[in-house]
């Protein structure tokens, strides 16, 4: 894959999605091959920064007295840690809260906390606070830094299915700019296959009301 064919699917993908009255995502899609995921070392689970975010990341977090304020201030939510046990048990509320949220950050001491009352709900469906991700912090944490820094970031998770999906942009988006961050993803995801280039099947990108293109 270059660039010239990443710019002419685009194109493609813009000429064939159906015109909605809502902003529709622009996704890419990368199948896999010669994968074996029951193996550890076939898996794939990684963060990387983009260089045009798209999208407003939704965080909130879970912290202690040291970062209540700042928290407060930086996220969209926060839950203090006295306020914990008032979800114990509460399985509608919490995935209600799990899918409200892209990331949730956590003060690094609370994590036995977190997990005890959060993780049976948050873990499967890896919403989790993660160490990999930064979203484990100590109580002097910059969190202006730490929300700068999950904006920007996307997750390349190839576990349980032998593919890859995310989104790449909005309508309004410049294909240049979703092109250049798209070579990006592409580079450091062969770089962790295998067998790099020979693990990717096939590369497609897509609008949400749109039929999937090939990038040749």
């Amino acid at each position: 894959m270059n660039k010239e064919q990443l710019l002419k699917a685009l194109k493609e993908a813009r000429g064939n999605a159906k015109k909605r009255n809502f902003a529709q995502t622009v996704e890419l899609i990368v199948n896999f091959k010669g994968l074996n995921l029951k193996s550890v070392d076939h898996q794939v689970d990684f963060y990387m920064s983009i260089k045009h975010p798209w999208k407003d990341t939704k965080i909130c977090g879970l912290v202690a007295a040291e970062l209540n304020d700042s928290s407060k201030a930086t996220f969209d939510n926060t839950i203090p840690a006295q306020e914990f046990a008032k979800y114990d048990g509460k399985k509608k509320e919490i995935k209600q809260i799990a899918r409200q949220y892209d990331y949730f950050v956590a003060q690094a001491n609370l994590m036995p906390q977190v997990a005890k009352t959060f993780g049976r709900f948050f873990g499967p469906i890896n919403k989790m606070p993660s160490p990999k991700a930064g979203c484990v912090v100590p109580g002097n944490a910059n969190l202006e830094q730490v929300k700068e820094r999950l904006n920007k970031m996307i997750r390349v998770n190839v576990k349980t299915i032998p593919m890859f999906q995310i989104g790449i942009g909005k309508e309004e988006s410049k294909d240049e700019d979703m092109a250049e961050d798209v070579m990006a993803i592409y580079k450091q995801v062969i770089h962790h296959m295998p067998a790099e280039q020979q693990n990717v099947k096939s590369i497609y990108v897509k609008m949400t009301m749109g039929k999937p293109v090939r990038v040749e």
